[in-house]
C-alpha cells in the first residue's frame, strides 16, 4: 500500500501545456439574440481589482465612439459593476417577450450591466459563482444588442468562474490586459495574460494605468508607484501595442460625474489605432 502511495506521489502533473477550450466564430459558443450583430468583441481584463479596468474599458468606448463607430458596453463585472455610473446611466431597461435592450448613454453608446436590474445601484450581489457566470451569459443571449461594430466587455478582476465562462460562451476577438507599475499587480497580470495564451485567445495590447505623474510646473515626469515593468512584460509575450496612462484627477472625476461621454483626449491613441485597423 506504501509503496503505490509513493509511486502516485512521485508522479508530477504537467500544467505547462493545458489547452483550454475557447469560443470562437464558428458556432462553439453561446448564441447571441436574433437582434444582435456585432463585429468584433472585446474583452478588457486584470489580473486584479484596482488597477483601473473600468476606465479603460470606458475610454475605449468613448474613443471609438467617437470615431464613428457604432460601439456597446457589456459590464461583466456582475459583483462590482461602475460602468453605469461612469456614463451616469440609470433606470431598468426596456424589454419585450423575447428579450431586453441596452441602455443608450448621451452620445449612443449600448450599455448593460446589472445595475439596471437591481431595485437599488448599492444593493449587493451575493450570488455563487455559477449563477453570477449564467447572468454575464444571459447579457449576451438574452439582451437585443442591435448592429454593433465594436463590443467591449468590462471583466471582473482576475481568472475565475467568470472569466472562463466569458471566454467560453462568448466569441472574443481578443484581449486587452489592464495593470499598473508595482511589481506585485505586474506578477499577477503574467497570470491573465497566461490564461490568453492558453486559451489561444490574443492579446491585442496592455494598458498601464497611473503609470506616471506629470508635474504641473516643470513638465517632468514622475514614477508614483515605481518603474514601469509593462514594456518587460509586452516583450516577453510579443505584445506589440502597449498604452501608458498617467495619473489625471480629471479623468477620475469624469468617472464619479458620471461624465465620462466628455473625454477629449487621447490618451489611448495607439489602442485605438490598432483596434481601427481590425488586423486582429
Amino acid at each position: 500500500m506504501s509503496e503505490n502511495t509513493n509511486e502516485n506521489n512521485s508522479q508530477q502533473i504537467d500544467l505547462s501545456n493545458i489547452k483550454i477550450k475557447r469560443a470562437g466564430r464558428a458556432g462553439n459558443c453561446e448564441q447571441p439574440h436574433q437582434g444582435t450583430r456585432v463585429k468584433k468583441i472585446i474583452g478588457v481584463v486584470s489580473g486584479k481589482g484596482g488597477v483601473g479596468k473600468s476606465l479603460v474599458t470606458s475610454m475605449l468606448a468613448v474613443n471609438m465612439n467617437a470615431m464613428g463607430y457604432k460601439t456597446a458596453v457589456m459590464d461583466a463585472d456582475i459583483t462590482g459593476p461602475s460602468i453605469p455610473r461612469a456614463f451616469g446611466l440609470s433606470g431598468q431597461p426596456e424589454a419585450e417577450e423575447t428579450g431586453m435592450y441596452p441602455i443608450v448613454s448621451r452620445e449612443g453608446i449600448k450599455v448593460m450591466s446589472i445595475n439596471f436590474l437591481l431595485p437599488d445601484a448599492t444593493d449587493p450581489v451575493i450570488w455563487r459563482g455559477p449563477v453570477i457566470a449564467g447572468a454575464v451569459t444571459q447579457f449576451w443571449t438574452d439582451v437585443i444588442w442591435g448592429d454593433v461594430d465594436y463590443m467591449f466587455i468590462d471583466m471582473p478582476p482576475g481568472t475565475g468562474d467568470v472569466a472562463l465562462t466569458v471566454f467560453q460562451s462568448i466569441p472574443i476577438d481578443g484581449i486587452i490586459v489592464v495593470t499598473s507599475p508595482q511589481e506585485l499587480v505586474s506578477m499577477i497580470v503574467e497570470k491573465a495574460v497566461k490564461m490568453a495564451e492558453k486559451m489561444n485567445i490574443p492579446i491585442l495590447g496592455l494598458v498601464e494605468n497611473m503609470s506616471y505623474t506629470v508635474c504641473p510646473h516643470c513638465g517632468e515626469k514622475f514614477s508614483v508607484l515605481g518603474e514601469s515593468h509593462i514594456d518587460e512584460i509586452a516583450q516577453k509575450y510579443g505584445v506589440k501595442n502597449v498604452s501608458k496612462l498617467p495619473f489625471d484627477r480629471s479623468l477620475a472625476e469624469m468617472c464619479d460625474n458620471g461624465t465620462i461621454e466628455d473625454l477629449k483626449d487621447d490618451l489611448l491613441h495607439s489602442t485605438v489605432k490598432m483596434l481601427m485597423s481590425q488586423q486582429f
